[in-house]
This record gives structure tokens, C-alpha cells and sequence, in this order.
């Protein structure tokens, strides 16, 4: 499929997980492509193999959320399609009775302030286009909620998916829409490095997945590129589930 032929898209943390698997489906979809992330080597590499160009940008910096934006407009003379992507999930933040509050103000920062900022930045463009399309990376545990607790982690999804939420209100009429995508855990080397650590908290964490294991990037890649295209062009926002029937469950399957 072409949905997506010559719409410039931006990819924030494209360097790899979702990012990277996001940025091969758009490709292959047609789309002109800027991928953002602070790993230069690796981000060159995969703009090369998808066609696109790389920007080394901070997401928490409004200075480099700007000029990535600029950088864009001024290569491809549109930004179409924002996937604003980049996020972190420290294993210190756990508890609320253990995580500092430099560690909460790091995952707020990079979790949720930096999508604040990127919205704030790429909407002016689709406003000027009368068109576009945001997708915002949530998370199910902003639904639902873990005894095995980020808290930071889970109270900055929750963010982006109300913030998500109003804008896609609030912008509808100009042909904007903004959604909040909410995936289940992905199998991705973030998260098979935290699990490698303690496989105990996998496991507890696996027991809960309808289907009995963890997402594929390409399968949230594939969630992303319906966002973006004109299949979902009365979607707006909306919390966008690809949990594996997680957040639908209350006892599993043996």
C-alpha cells in the first residue's frame, strides 16, 4: 500500500524500537521522512536505509524541537505527519515510595514535556497546510493500572493521552487530527535488556497478555501508519489500544 505517498513525516526516537520499525513501514508506504533522535551514528544509518534524512535533536529542548521542524519544512515544503515517539522508562523509576524526584522530573521531561513541545511546534505548519495528522506515544498502563509500578513513567502517558485527547478536540475543525497511541508491551532491546535483569518481573508482567506474549515493533508500526493515513480520517482523539487484549482482560488464558 501507497497511504502515505510523499507525505513528509517526522519521527521522533526513530533510531530504533518503534521508532525504527515506524520509520521502515512509512517508507515502504511512500512517505518522505525525518527521523529524529539523539544517537547520531545509528540515526544516519537508518535515514539512509529508508531514504530519509536525520536530525540530532534534544525532544526537551524547545530550540532543537523547532528547528527540526524548520529543518523539515524547508527539505520536503510541508510537515504532514508528526509521530511523536521518543520516550524513556528508567529502572529507577519504580515506586512512589522509592523514586527520587530528580529521576520524576527526568521521565516527565522526556516523556511528556517533549510532546507538549512538539505539538506546540508542529501545529502552526498543519494549521498553514489546513491538514495533518499527530500521533502521540501513550502507553495501556495510561488506562490501566500495575502493582509492578513506573510511576513517572505511568503518570507521564497519562499525560500524553489526555493532552492527546484535547487537542485532537480542539483542532478537529482544521483539519487536524492528534491521537494518542496507547501500546501494550512491545518486544523491543529496551525492553529485553530491563526483563534480561529480572526475569521474574517479565514473567509476572507476560501472565497478563491475552495473547500470551509481547507486541512485534512492526506490529505497533503498522498501528501508526492507519493513524497517519486517510483510512482514519474520522479518528481523533482517541486512546488507540494495541495491547494484545490487555487492558480488556481480567483473567487470562492458561
Amino acid at each position: 500500500m501507497q497511504r502515505l505517498q510523499d507525505r513528509v513525516a517526522v519521527i521522533t526516537g526513530g533510531a530504533g524500537g518503534i521508532g525504527l520499525a515506524t520509520a521502515r513501514r512509512f517508507a515502504a508506504e511512500g512517505a518522505k521522512l525525518v527521523l529524529v533522535d539523539l544517537d547520531e551514528n545509528v540515526g544516519e544509518q537508518v535515514a539512509a536505509e529508508v531514504g530519509g534524512i536525520f536530525v540530532r535533536a534534544d525532544v526537551t529542548s524547545e530550540d532543537d524541537v523547532i528547528r527540526m521542524f524548520q529543518v523539515a519544512y524547508d527539505t520536503y515544503g510541508s510537515v504532514d505527519i508528526a509521530f511523536n515517539n521518543a520516550g524513556i522508562s528508567p529502572t529507577d523509576d519504580d515506586s512512589i515510595l522509592t523514586t527520587g524526584i530528580d529521576v520524576w522530573r527526568k521521565v516527565q521531561e522526556v516523556n511528556l514535556t517533549s510532546v507538549y513541545l512538539c505539538c506546540k511546534h508542529v501545529l502552526p505548519y498543519m494549521q498553514r497546510q489546513g491538514k495533518g495528522s499527530i500521533i502521540n506515544t501513550a502507553s495501556f498502563v495510561a488506562v490501566m493500572g500495575s502493582a509492578t509500578s513506573q510511576v513517572s513513567y505511568t503518570a507521564s502517558k497519562g499525560g500524553v493521552l489526555a493532552m492527546s485527547r484535547e487537542l485532537g478536540v480542539q483542532f478537529a475543525r482544521e483539519g487536524i487530527r492528534v491521537n494518542a497511541l496507547c501500546p501494550g508491551p512491545v518486544d523491543t532491546p529496551l525492553l529485553r535488556e530491563l526483563f534480561a535483569k529480572d526475569p521474574e518481573r517479565a514473567q509476572r508482567r507476560l501472565v497478563h497478555v491475552p495473547m500470551g506474549r509481547f507486541a512485534r515493533a512492526e506490529e505497533i508500526a503498522a498501528a501508526v501508519a492507519f493513524l497517519a493515513s486517510d483510512d482514519a480520517s474520522f479518528i481523533t482523539g482517541a486512546e488507540f489500544l494495541v495491547d494484545g487484549g490487555i487492558s480488556g482482560a481480567y483473567v487470562t488464558p492458561l
